[in-house]
């Protein structure tokens, strides 16, 4: 028997929604405010994985102008019922302070590879909403609901609707059916029926280190709910010495053999630091149902398991991802991302300059609305990416380069500008909790370059900059600079002596352009790599 060996999709890929259709099996993951939304990885043996798809490729799915840090795409679900896909997902516009703004939508395929729907607007009550198709062919939405006032439990529980398909939205009376347990922040429902129980999953504990998957059943699809005696089902809380933290957050399939497995978020902080800037990743587990009728961990326990007995199938590996793109393709590879906007002609352009990728400086860093940048995930405590980049600035206000980043307040920059003194120049701009020390160590002239070649090294913690004239002799440039500030944790905000959880996203690895002038001046890049190293 094969071994899976988690977390099978690595980096940035939290919120999994698994299902199974004959021989395959998809999972649906949070992007957040990264532009394509959702991302769908296709596996047939659950221990090889392969990114296919993001449904929501166009302004007509997803508009995020505007959005907040680690708003946009929250915890999608998909699903397959007489012959089509349904994905539901959260546009979070806000989710600082007493209130969230959580739009809910629907989009449907008879392909998993689209094309995907136009969004069909369900409700604003709450986030992770969840469809499950009852065996008598209804369709009922779950989603939790946030309440803002004081004084009150503001994860206020699992709210029940119908969902009419030939009408195309939510119908009949909305109830509460389940209030959570005693480990609070009652979130992630999914729906499942076995035997004669609805099965109601949820996560609780919040998304970091207390995070669990609990489970409670009825014989009424509107409850009462009675919770597992042996709560919770699954979680890393109080055990550091898991490899897998912050466990929670299920997702159920039934296999061709009718065995059970389910998919749930974890992170794997940096040694000794408690800080994850891979984000938050997707594990799998086997599960077993107990005599009594409930879901267990096969291997005992409920501590998430690095390695996990795989379905009886043959191995079926994917061809490995390119490490190098030497932007000849027609389209970015599928692993780019932006940020909450499509990339059009124009910002970002493959056909201007053939075989190089051009990207018009636009805003800053901070800015939620048209920032010019195409990154990729982080998915490996030690990296390396490189590039080379043909720029030639006219002011401090033009910069271009190489940036490991996680939001507007948190990123390192290693960046092409110009100084008034040092003519073309290249320096590092570094970001944490929104202050930025700039530049470190100083600006180097590179006057006379045409071209600068960019790379970054990640050992763990350590983070280093390079740069050289030909691409075969390196110079280090700034120091070793610290990781964790693009991470989670770092992401967070303490106000009120209380640290509220405001990153959710991960690391990522890419090219930026800035002109706050407004001159849009253009940078070309040549190529871009990404190798991940084995872990030691």
């Amino acid at each position: 028997m094969n071994t899976i060996k988690n977390p099978i999709l690595k980096g940035f890929n939290p919120d999994p929604s698994i299902i199974r259709v004959e021989d395959d099996y998809y999972v649906a993951t949070s992007t957040f405010e990264w532009f394509p939304g959702v991302q769908i990885h296709h596996s047939k043996d659950l221990i090889h994985w392969n990114l296919i798809t993001h449904p929501l490729s166009s302004i007509k799915h997803l508009n995020m102008l505007g959005n907040v840090d680690s708003g946009g795409v929250w915890a999608p679900c998909l699903s397959y019922s007489d012959g089509t896909f349904y994905l539901i997902f959260t546009d979070v516009k806000n989710h600082y302070g007493a209130f969230k703004d959580t739009h809910n939508y629907l989009v449907t395929a008879s392909d998993i590879q689209g094309p995907w729907s136009e969004p069909i607007y369900l409700n604003s009550s709450g986030f992770d909403p969840s469809l499950f198709h009852d065996e008598d062919g209804r369709k009922w939405l779950v989603n939790m609901v946030w309440d803002h006032r004081k004084n009150k439990n503001s994860f206020g529980g699992i709210l029940l609707q119908e969902y009419d398909v030939q009408k195309q939205k939510l119908v009949g009376p909305i109830k509460n059916i389940f209030k959570g347990t005693e480990l609070g922040l009652t979130e992630a429902p999914h729906l499942y029926k076995k035997g004669s129980y609805y099965y109601l999953m949820t996560a609780e504990g919040g998304t970091r280190y207390d995070h669990a998957v609990t489970m409670a059943r009825a014989t009424s699809i509107d409850g009462p709910y009675e919770v597992d005696p042996q709560n919770p089902m699954l979680t890393s809380k109080g055990k550091d010495h898991l490899t897998l933290q912050k466990a929670g957050h299920g997702s159920l399939v039934e296999t061709q053999g009718g065995e059970w497995y389910m998919t749930h978020l974890v992170g794997r902080p940096l040694p000794n630091i408690k800080k994850c800037n891979l984000g938050r990743e997707t594990a799998i587990q086997k599960c077993e149902w107990s005599e009594d009728g409930w879901l267990r961990i096969s291997a005992g326990g409920n501590d998430p398991q690095v390695e996990v007995e795989s379905i009886d199938v043959p191995e079926f590996q994917f061809e490995p991802a390119k490490t190098k793109d030497d932007f000849t393709d027609e389209t970015l590879n599928i692993h780019f991302n932006s940020l909450r906007t499509p990339v059009t002609e124009e910002w970002a352009s493959l056909k201007e300059r053939e075989g190089f990728l051009r990207i018009y400086g636009r805003e800053s860093f901070h800015s939620n609305f048209q920032q010019s940048l195409i990154a990729r995930r982080q998915q490996s405590f030690q990296v390396m990416a490189e590039t080379v980049v043909e720029f030639e600035p006219t002011t401090f206000q033009q910069m271009a380069g190489l940036v490991y980043y996680y939001n507007t307040k948190n990123y390192h920059y290693l960046h092409v500008s110009h100084d008034e003194d040092l003519g073309k120049c290249i320096g590092i701009m570094s970001n944490s909790k929104g202050y930025y020390d700039e530049p470190i160590d100083g600006m180097i002239s590179i006057e006379d370059w045409q071209r600068c070649y960019l790379k970054i090294t990640i050992q763990y913690e350590e983070v280093q900059f390079y740069y050289s004239k030909d691409g075969e002799h390196w110079l280090k440039v700034g120091p070793t600079l610290d990781a964790s500030y693009v991470s989670d944790e770092n992401a967070d905000i303490v106000a009120d002596g209380a640290n509220l959880d405001q990153g959710f996203t991960g690391g990522f690895l890419g090219m930026a352009v800035q002109d706050l002038s407004g001159q849009k001046r253009y940078a070309d890049f040549d190529y871009f790599i990404y190798e991940e190293e084995e872990s030691r």
